[in-house]
Protein backbone atom coordinates (compact mmCIF):
# COMPACT_ATOMS: atom_id res chain seq x y z
CA UNK A 1 0.00 0.00 0.00
CA UNK A 2 1.82 3.08 -1.10
CA UNK A 3 -0.37 5.85 -1.38
CA UNK A 4 -2.17 8.07 1.17
CA UNK A 5 -5.33 9.44 -0.41
CA UNK A 6 -8.44 10.93 0.98
CA UNK A 7 -12.13 10.31 0.76
CA UNK A 8 -15.20 12.44 1.74
CA UNK A 9 -18.35 10.39 1.86
CA UNK A 10 -21.70 10.84 2.29
CA UNK A 11 -25.71 9.49 2.06
CA UNK A 12 -29.16 10.65 2.41
CA UNK A 13 -31.07 8.05 1.73
CA UNK A 14 -32.06 4.88 3.85
CA UNK A 15 -29.92 3.93 7.19
CA UNK A 16 -27.45 7.02 7.05
CA UNK A 17 -24.86 5.88 9.48
CA UNK A 18 -25.11 2.00 7.77
CA UNK A 19 -24.63 3.42 4.84
CA UNK A 20 -21.36 5.03 5.91
CA UNK A 21 -19.99 2.21 7.95
CA UNK A 22 -20.70 -0.14 5.27
CA UNK A 23 -18.89 2.19 2.95
CA UNK A 24 -15.72 2.02 4.80
CA UNK A 25 -16.06 -1.69 6.27
CA UNK A 26 -16.10 -2.40 2.02
CA UNK A 27 -13.02 -0.09 1.62
CA UNK A 28 -11.17 -2.10 4.10
CA UNK A 29 -12.56 -5.19 2.71
CA UNK A 30 -11.66 -4.88 -0.58
CA UNK A 31 -7.73 -6.34 0.43
CA UNK A 32 -6.57 -3.38 -1.63
CA UNK A 33 -7.28 -0.25 0.82
CA UNK A 34 -6.76 0.42 4.25
CA UNK A 35 -8.86 2.76 6.32
CA UNK A 36 -6.59 4.21 8.52
CA UNK A 37 -8.29 7.43 10.15
CA UNK A 38 -12.15 8.66 9.68
CA UNK A 39 -13.26 12.31 10.64
CA UNK A 40 -16.20 12.59 12.77
CA UNK A 41 -19.56 12.36 10.88
CA UNK A 42 -21.80 15.58 10.11
CA UNK A 43 -25.09 16.09 9.68
CA UNK A 44 -24.76 18.52 6.32
CA UNK A 45 -27.38 20.69 4.26
CA UNK A 46 -27.80 20.17 0.87
CA UNK A 47 -25.87 21.95 -1.40
CA UNK A 48 -26.67 22.67 -5.21
CA UNK A 49 -29.50 20.81 -5.58
CA UNK A 50 -31.29 21.70 -2.34
CA UNK A 51 -34.74 20.28 -2.50
CA UNK A 52 -33.59 16.58 -0.47
CA UNK A 53 -33.08 15.65 2.59
CA UNK A 54 -29.95 16.42 4.48
CA UNK A 55 -27.09 14.50 4.31
CA UNK A 56 -24.67 12.47 6.38
CA UNK A 57 -21.00 13.23 5.74
CA UNK A 58 -17.54 12.41 6.55
CA UNK A 59 -13.67 11.70 5.14
CA UNK A 60 -11.18 9.47 5.58
CA UNK A 61 -7.58 8.56 4.75
CA UNK A 62 -6.37 5.42 3.24
CA UNK A 63 -3.63 3.78 1.93
CA UNK A 64 -3.71 2.29 -1.47
CA UNK A 65 -1.74 0.55 -4.03
CA UNK A 66 -4.80 1.27 -6.38
CA UNK A 67 -3.64 4.31 -9.46
CA UNK A 68 -6.26 6.58 -9.37
CA UNK A 69 -8.61 5.75 -11.82
CA UNK A 70 -8.65 2.01 -10.50
CA UNK A 71 -9.46 3.55 -6.97
CA UNK A 72 -12.31 5.66 -8.86
CA UNK A 73 -14.26 2.19 -10.48
CA UNK A 74 -13.72 0.70 -6.98
CA UNK A 75 -16.03 3.57 -5.24
CA UNK A 76 -17.85 4.08 -8.28
CA UNK A 77 -18.79 -0.30 -7.75
CA UNK A 78 -19.23 0.18 -3.82
CA UNK A 79 -21.53 2.92 -4.51
CA UNK A 80 -23.80 1.34 -7.22
CA UNK A 81 -23.52 -1.98 -4.76
CA UNK A 82 -24.82 0.36 -1.91
CA UNK A 83 -28.30 0.75 -4.19
CA UNK A 84 -26.98 4.15 -5.86
CA UNK A 85 -28.38 4.77 -9.23
CA UNK A 86 -27.82 7.91 -11.73
CA UNK A 87 -31.75 8.24 -12.04
CA UNK A 88 -32.89 11.95 -10.93
CA UNK A 89 -31.19 14.77 -10.89
CA UNK A 90 -27.31 15.80 -10.88
CA UNK A 91 -26.35 16.40 -6.48
CA UNK A 92 -29.36 15.05 -5.67
CA UNK A 93 -30.27 12.41 -3.27
CA UNK A 94 -27.83 9.53 -3.12
CA UNK A 95 -27.73 6.28 -0.94
CA UNK A 96 -24.05 6.40 -1.01
CA UNK A 97 -21.34 9.13 -2.29
CA UNK A 98 -17.64 8.36 -2.34
CA UNK A 99 -15.19 10.97 -3.95
CA UNK A 100 -11.33 11.06 -4.18
CA UNK A 101 -10.47 14.65 -2.27
CA UNK A 102 -6.60 14.20 -2.68
CA UNK A 103 -4.13 11.48 -3.59
CA UNK A 104 -1.17 12.38 -2.23
CA UNK A 105 -0.03 15.64 -3.52
CA UNK A 106 -0.86 14.36 -6.89
CA UNK A 107 -2.62 16.95 -9.62
CA UNK A 108 -4.94 15.56 -12.47
CA UNK A 109 -7.58 16.18 -15.27
CA UNK A 110 -8.74 13.83 -17.51
CA UNK A 111 -12.24 13.19 -18.27
CA UNK A 112 -14.31 12.32 -15.31
CA UNK A 113 -11.51 12.48 -13.02
CA UNK A 114 -9.86 15.46 -11.59
CA UNK A 115 -7.72 15.80 -7.91
CA UNK A 116 -7.94 17.32 -6.29
CA UNK A 117 -11.49 17.24 -6.08
CA UNK A 118 -12.51 20.33 -8.08
CA UNK A 119 -15.29 21.64 -5.86
CA UNK A 120 -13.42 20.69 -2.07
CA UNK A 121 -12.20 24.35 -1.21
CA UNK A 122 -15.59 25.46 -1.87
CA UNK A 123 -17.76 22.56 0.44
CA UNK A 124 -17.83 23.03 4.26
CA UNK A 125 -19.32 19.30 3.83
CA UNK A 126 -16.30 18.40 3.02
CA UNK A 127 -13.73 20.46 4.97
CA UNK A 128 -15.24 19.90 8.15
CA UNK A 129 -14.57 16.38 8.71
CA UNK A 130 -11.13 17.02 6.26
CA UNK A 131 -10.35 19.31 9.06
CA UNK A 132 -10.51 16.18 12.12
CA UNK A 133 -8.44 14.10 10.23
CA UNK A 134 -5.62 16.59 8.44
CA UNK A 135 -5.84 19.99 8.94
CA UNK A 136 -2.66 20.59 7.99
CA UNK A 137 -3.26 19.04 4.88
CA UNK A 138 -2.09 21.47 1.83
CA UNK A 139 -3.68 21.58 -1.46
CA UNK A 140 -1.12 21.39 -3.71
CA UNK A 141 -2.97 23.63 -6.41
CA UNK A 142 -4.57 26.77 -4.04
CA UNK A 143 -1.25 26.56 -1.56
CA UNK A 144 -3.03 26.75 1.78
CA UNK A 145 -3.74 24.25 4.31
CA UNK A 146 -7.25 22.64 4.66
CA UNK A 147 -8.24 24.59 8.18
CA UNK A 148 -7.36 27.58 6.07
CA UNK A 149 -9.57 27.10 3.03
CA UNK A 150 -12.21 26.06 6.08
CA UNK A 151 -11.79 29.33 7.95
CA UNK A 152 -12.14 32.00 4.99
CA UNK A 153 -14.76 29.84 3.34
CA UNK A 154 -17.64 31.80 2.50
CA UNK A 155 -20.65 29.23 1.72
CA UNK A 156 -23.73 31.34 2.20
CA UNK A 157 -23.59 29.71 6.13
CA UNK A 158 -24.36 26.20 4.81
CA UNK A 159 -25.48 24.37 8.20
CA UNK A 160 -22.93 21.62 8.93
CA UNK A 161 -22.71 20.09 12.85
CA UNK A 162 -21.06 17.58 14.44
CA UNK A 163 -23.05 14.54 15.48
CA UNK A 164 -22.03 12.40 18.25
CA UNK A 165 -21.89 9.15 15.91
CA UNK A 166 -18.73 7.40 14.74
CA UNK A 167 -18.00 5.14 12.37
CA UNK A 168 -15.17 1.91 13.58
CA UNK A 169 -12.50 1.58 11.36
CA UNK A 170 -12.58 -2.46 10.68
CA UNK A 171 -9.85 -4.85 9.65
Amino acid sequence: MEHTVYIGFGSNMGDLKKNCQWAMDSLSRSGVCMVEKISRLYDTEPVDYEAQDRFMNGAARIRTSLAPRDLLALLKSLEKEAGRTNAGPRFGPRVLDMDILFFGDLVMESGDLEIPHPRLHKRRFVLAPLCDIAPELQHPVLKKTVSALLDKLDDGGKDVMVLEDVLAITA
